[in-house]
């Protein structure tokens, strides 16, 4: 039986993703005060990673892409409603690994969090956008001074804000800041209680596919790209529960691969699993899951996240300086291709 599609404003996020140590550790999206809720296990074996999860996240794709067969260890699936309580829950040693967008390391790193980003993943940003109402007089993000503008502090799309300001000339400080969670942003943009949202996929393609806006600009070729796995440091210190690290995350990467040529399935699946509208899920899908591709964490790639570290320490929006090096682990690359390279294209428009 299908389940009960949810309200578009309690749409819950994958990576966030994915994606705000409480209210700074934002994940892409979602509340800090949201919870979490345990899971089933999957596998079989004395080893147990303790795997921290979104709705349409990690075990969604992996189950889509039949990648959860065959374990020689068992996953302990645990769903959190929001970014923020993942990363405590990896910090605490609760959680062995979890889901993550370019942005919400820096602050759990800015607040001296015990996390690794230990995978990382290369996509477009053209899901990461600045939208603005169908009849808004806005045409160029230079235009966004002296306007509101919608954004979750401490998000992907925070940094993607900041970066397409600069692009523009502009300052954060040039505009008026609304630190909303993507549901109250979604309540504040279709109202018209703000000029413009940061935001991403998938309320980018719901906004679309709504036609309830238009994209003034994206993050593409603005911001890295970059998605990540996180580990505890406990779990990586630990023989056992590190090769089934290894072999999660080699199951991981094939998951994603397998996206690109299965994109309407996953994007049933996915939108059974969020309660997404499925031509919303597709479009998501076709503009954002399908260009990700499995990259090594190197040194490209920690000095991209290092900018975006330092951006937020000048902004004075955490609280200490970071040497984000210290909050990654190489040894899971093998032989991934540098992190500079180039994302798959877009399918979709």
């Amino acid at each position: 039986m299908r389940r009960r599609r949810l309200a578009p404003a309690a749409l819950l996020l994958p990576l966030a993703l994915l994606l705000p140590l409480a209210l700074l550790l934002t994940a892409c999206g979602g509340n800090s005060a949201a919870g979490t809720s345990a899971g089933h296990v999957d596998g079989k074996g004395s080893v147990t990673l303790n795997v921290g999860d979104q709705k349409g996240g990690s075990e969604a794709i992996l189950r889509a892409a039949g990648e959860l067969k065959d374990l020689d260890y068992k996953i302990r699936w645990s769903t959190f409603t929001s970014g923020p309580p993942l990363l405590e829950a990896i910090n605490a040693g609760a959680v062995d690994t979890g889901g993550v967008g370019n942005t919400p390391p820096v602050f759990a790193a800015g607040a001296g969090s015990k996390i690794k980003v230990v995978a990382a993943w290369h996509g477009t940003s053209k899901g990461d956008t600045i939208l603005v109402p169908k009849d808004s007089p806005l045409k160029n993000p230079e235009q966004l001074k002296g306007r509101s503008v919608a954004v979750a502090q401490g998000s992907s799309a925070h940094f993607q804000l900041v970066a397409s300001l600069k692009k523009a000339g502009l300052k954060l400080s040039d505009v008026k800041v609304k630190y909303l969670q993507p549901a109250d942003a979604l309540a504040a943009f279709t109202s018209g209680k703000v000029d413009a949202w940061a935001v991403w996929d998938p309320y980018t393609s719901q906004i679309l596919q709504g036609k309830q806006g238009r994209v003034l600009t994206d993050g593409d070729g603005v911001t890295n790209g970059h998605t990540f796995q996180v580990a505890a440091p406990a779990a990586l210190k630990d023989k056992k529960k590190s090769a089934a690290l290894t072999d999660y995350l080699e199951r991981l990467r094939r998951a994603y691969t397998w996206v690109y040529d299965h994109q309407e399935e996953w994007a049933k699946v996915w939108a059974e699993d969020t309660g997404l509208p499925e031509d919303v899920a597709l479009a998501a899908v076709k503009r954002t899951y399908t260009t990700r591709i499995a990259v090594a964490v190197d040194k490209p790639l920690i000095a991209s996240e290092q900018e975006i570290a330092d951006t937020f320490t000048a902004l004075k929006l955490i609280p200490r300086t970071v040497d984000f090096a210290r909050f990654t682990d190489t040894r899971f690359n093998g032989g991934l291709p540098p992190s500079t390279t180039p994302a798959r294209p877009s399918t979709g428009s």
